[in-house]
């Protein structure tokens, strides 16, 4: 997606580069430009408006139409503007508590089981972390195979429980278990649905409640498009999570929707 995106991107500046003076008018056809390649990244068309305009107010307050090189000047304001857009802050993730859970939430595909592994691997060698993985999706056929899979692919322990068909007494179970097992994360693998449903809220904001995790993340398919906006709306009503984790993003080059999630 991002490819695409700066493909297009530069595409539009060549409108710029052929010009031997920068004008409102050719300005403006860039910006023109600028917002049909954030919409064919299906970028809200709302958000792909009001970013060029703040961009074209920022480029004539700066007076880029009589500065010396106003075509990188105008390149810079719309990489700040693409920069403050999708976050100019990094915010790491919370590892303070003892020990620290995070619980994974989304619709079924969006990748939250591989994310999973790889959100604990990465724990494991960055910050020296002993991660363990809770398989609490007790409906997908090989959920916790897949996630025993990864497990033993990272070589990070797991929790799961067959006998067991509710997901909140697994998620509450697999705290003693880390606690035996010397863990100090706990990466709560959820189930998903291929809709929305009062059933799969519920019983999310029933393991929320029950294990009162230091982090939710909720996991789109970036491929979703602008229903990806709609989802993670109904998900922070109920859970109020921490971060969006966009999933698949070299997959499709219209995974806008999910980019532009804030």
């Amino acid at each position: 997606m991002f490819d695409s995106l700066s493909s297009k991107l530069e595409k539009a500046f060549q409108v710029l580069k052929g010009h031997g003076k920068i004008t409102e008018i050719n300005v403006a056809e860039t910006l023109k430009e600028v917002r049909r390649a954030l919409l064919d990244a299906d970028v809200n068309y709302k958000i792909a408006k009001d970013f060029t305009l703040k961009v074209k107010d920022k480029a004539i307050g700066m007076k880029v139409l009589t500065s010396l090189k106003p075509s990188q000047l105008l390149i810079k304001i719309v990489k700040d503007e693409l920069t403050h857009l999708m976050g100019s802050e990094a915010s790491e993730i919370n590892l303070k508590d003892k020990p620290s859970i995070i619980l994974m939430s989304g619709l079924q595909g969006s990748g939250k089981t591989t994310f999973s592994g790889k959100l604990a691997l990465f724990l494991k060698k960055k910050f020296s972390k002993k991660p363990l993985l809770v398989a609490c999706d007790v409906y997908r056929p090989a959920a916790i195979d897949q996630l025993e899979v990864v497990a033993k692919q990272i070589e990070v322990p797991i929790f799961s429980d067959l006998e067991e068909k509710n997901p909140v007494k697994i998620a509450l179970n697999s705290l003693s278990f880390a606690k035996k097992q010397g863990c100090d994360t706990i990466i709560i693998d959820t189930a998903g649905r291929l809709a929305i449903d009062d059933v799969l809220m519920k019983e999310i904001e029933n393991i929320h409640a029950a294990v009162n995790p230091s982090e939710t993340l909720f996991v789109v398919d970036s491929m979703t498009g602008q229903d990806a906006v709609n989802t993670a709306k109904s998900f922070n009503e109920i859970l109020n999570f921490d971060g969006v984790v966009l999933t698949k993003l070299d997959g499709d080059s219209r995974g806008g929707g999910g980019c532009f999630i804030n």
